[in-house]
């Protein structure tokens, strides 16, 4: 999220923060949020016997604030499927692992255990399933022989903060449109040379 505010903040960038949401009164991102002038509201879900009347009242509140896009930061609770597709399209979610591998929790120390060489993060649409939807970017990162899932997750979180902007700039220059799964990008820079673990040694 802080990533997002400093992107946002820059005089080029056409995106605008309106508010910063969350469920949890002890969010550090809500602290954050104010410090840097932004409205902050927490509704927390405790309040509601069940999770249509919480997401009922976040909907009346991003509705109320004519909310554009939702992007998801570190929001632990699943989104019912009626949530998702009131918001179809418009709501963004960061995943730290290269999507579809590894959905769920624990990413990190699944991916060191598969013995996959690479891992990552991927930003994406969101879908009534779980870490699913049409990706907009994603940032691969190597898996080191002596990685902890500590050390991992600290080298993909960095690749976070560069990957999230990337895609809110893009969805908010009207630059990214779904075709069935899959996000085309128009005007896109794409990466075509390839990356291999362990360095290919010269021959």
């Amino acid at each position: 999220m802080q990533s997002l505010v400093r992107a946002c903040q820059m005089p080029d960038f056409p995106a605008e923060i309106t508010c910063v949401l969350s469920n949890n009164l002890e969010a550090a991102g809500l602290k954050f949020a104010a410090e840097n002038s932004i409205p902050t509201r927490t509704i927390d879900h405790r309040d509601y016997s069940v999770r249509e009347e919480f997401e009922a009242e976040i909907t009346q509140y991003l509705t109320d604030l004519n909310i554009d896009l939702i992007c998801l930061a570190g929001f632990m609770r699943l989104l019912t499927a009626d949530f998702v597709n009131r918001w179809r399209d418009r709501i963004l979610n960061i995943h730290p692992s290269l999507l579809p591998a590894f959905k769920g929790l624990h990413v990190h120390e699944r991916a060191i255990e598969s013995g996959a060489r690479f891992t990552g993060c991927t930003v994406h649409y969101v879908r009534p399933e779980m870490d699913d939807g049409p990706i907009i970017a994603q940032a691969a990162v190597p898996i080191l022989q002596e990685d902890t899932p500590e050390d991992l997750a600290a080298r993909i979180l960095e690749q976070e903060h560069r990957v999230y902007p990337l895609a809110l700039r893009l969805v908010a220059e009207n630059r990214v449109k779904i075709h069935g799964s899959r996000v085309i990008i128009e005007r896109a820079e794409e990466e075509s040379h390839s990356l291999i673990n362990p360095k290919l040694e010269a021959i």
